[in-house]
């Protein structure tokens, strides 16, 4: 084996040294990573809201059983599921602004629709009282919660992701291997972060006083 033949394999293995620490270095691997952190809260996000969607179909089917005559609140109900369930939200949704705020704002509508739905049941004690419906409503009172842990989680993965490629030197990285920053959920304040969407599961001594 000649001089030079042995030279190429380590003038090799000394480019790659140097390429994977100057990655390193500039702050790409760290990147990589946050950003392979956001998909993951993502899907996240993503697997509580489709539980949700699946508990409205057994919701809606024990209600009308008391309460065949609230068509207009069954009607927005499968109409909210129906656009949420419309969306597609794949890993590109996270890098398209206009995407990220029609699904939050489809989901939004669908606990809007919930709210009216379970607000039915104060209408009808023994809708109230059947041991089915209590437990629906229990799993999305679960489910509600899980998707105000995940969206907190996700808020915050991006949050750390934007700072990192609007900051110095990684700034820099990132507009080199065209890593931009990500939409987030917009809240109106620190609090709606960190607190479940409400569903108004309505006040019977509110009711019974009217």
């Amino acid at each position: 084996m000649t001089r030079k033949s042995i030279m190429k394999p380590m003038l090799l293995a000394a480019l790659l040294t140097t390429s994977t620490v100057g990655l390193s270095g500039c702050g790409y691997n760290n990147l990589q990573a946050q950003d392979e952190q956001v998909t993951a809260s993502w899907s996240e996000v993503v697997n509580q809201y489709q539980r949700r969607s699946d508990l409205v179909p057994n919701l809606v089917k024990v209600v009308q059983q008391y309460a065949e005559q609230e068509q207009e609140v069954f009607t927005q109900v499968a109409e909210a599921r129906s656009r949420a369930g419309g969306i597609t939200v794949t890993p590109e949704v996270l890098n398209d602004p206009e995407a990220m705020e029609r699904y939050a704002a489809a989901q939004e509508q669908m606990t809007g629709a919930l709210s009216r739905l379970m607000a039915v049941s104060e209408r009808y004690p023994d809708l109230k009282s059947d041991a089915l419906f209590q437990d629906l409503q229990a799993q999305l009172e679960g489910t509600e919660n899980r998707i105000a842990v995940a969206r907190n989680r996700y808020i915050q993965e991006v949050q750390g992701y934007n700072t990192t490629v609007r900051q110095f030197p990684t700034n820099i990285t990132a507009k080199v291997f065209g890593m931009d920053t990500k939409p987030n959920f917009s809240v109106a304040n620190e609090e709606a972060i960190s607190t479940a969407p409400s569903v108004d599961f309505g006040d019977s001594t509110e009711k019974s006083a009217e």
